[in-house]
């Protein structure tokens, strides 16, 4: 862990300098960890503050994302990645499983940045994680960052779940502590600012903390057993703390809080012959 709070420490000293925009160039910098070990340890830890089973054959969905947070760290603290990497707001996530990985594989994993663009409230950016075992691609994740600040366009209007048809119904209800944010980290290595505490999460637009992204879409695929893929993406923050409530309907599922949509998002199943 302390070699990515360095990555994290030295991003936080490359960002002075960075100022985001669209047009910037995008460095083609591939980072690959080879024979990747999962820690039993960290592992269960994962598992217990994300509702995912303790002990299961295959590790959860979303757990190559952590195993890659390293590789992409580092790769978004080069003084080359123009946006700072601190203060980034995970805003959409792909993630989709090709084949089965247990916790005794050793993946091979690559991270890389596919491309910027505008968003209505800065520039985001598309990071790319696969997992590989023997060569073949088990697992692949595409996820999107926001940098916020100034754009020609002014303030954007607030997303609100209000008026929206067809919502899912209301399955369950959590109450986000305060310190999840600081347990999250703990377990993912994403020592983000904007997850810890009030203090940290105000310099960044925030009046508190916001409960990790990558958090709740982990909660809401360990709903899901045997999901083989998970779209979210991610509408408004969740304050912490507070208390949310999950919906969901066949496949698709939403994290709300009264009108106030936080989370969309969908699971994909591997499908069976008949049969079979």
């Amino acid at each position: 862990m302390a070699p990515l709070l360095l990555t994290l420490a030295r991003g936080a000293v490359t960002g002075l300098a960075k100022h985001p925009s669209p047009a910037a160039p995008l460095p083609a910098t591939r980072l690959t960890g080879t024979a990747v070990r999962v820690d039993p340890a960290r592992l269960a830890a994962y598992a217990r503050v994300c509702g995912f089973p303790p002990d299961g054959p295959e590790i959860p969905l979303t757990y190559p994302h952590i195993l890659g947070f390293p590789l992409a760290a580092r790769l978004m603290a080069d003084r080359a990645f123009p946006l700072p990497l601190l203060g980034l707001v995970h805003t959409s996530v792909a993630i989709r499983a090709h084949g089965p990985l247990g916790p005794a594989d050793r993946p091979d994993l690559t991270v890389h940045a596919a491309g910027l663009r505008p968003h209505r409230r800065g520039t985001e950016v598309t990071m790319v994680t696969e997992a590989r075992v023997d060569g073949a691609l088990l697992w692949e994740d595409r996820s999107t960052y926001l940098a916020r600040h100034r754009t020609p366009g002014g303030e954007p209007a607030t997303a609100s779940g209000a008026g929206r048809t067809g919502e899912p119904p209301v399955v369950d209800r959590w109450e986000l502590g305060g310190g999840l944010g600081r347990r999250h980290a703990r377990v993912s290595g994403d020592y983000n600012p904007i997850h810890l505490h009030a203090l940290t999460a105000r310099p960044f637009g925030f009046r508190r903390a916001i409960v990790h992204g990558m958090w709740t879409v982990a909660r809401c695929a360990a709903l899901h057993p045997g999901a083989t893929g998970i779209t979210a993406e991610f509408r408004q923050p969740v304050l912490l703390p507070s208390t949310v409530d999950y919906a969901a309907e066949g496949d698709r599922f939403e994290v709300r809080s009264g009108d106030r949509l936080h989370v969309s998002g969908s699971v994909t199943r591997k499908v069976t012959a008949p049969g079979r």
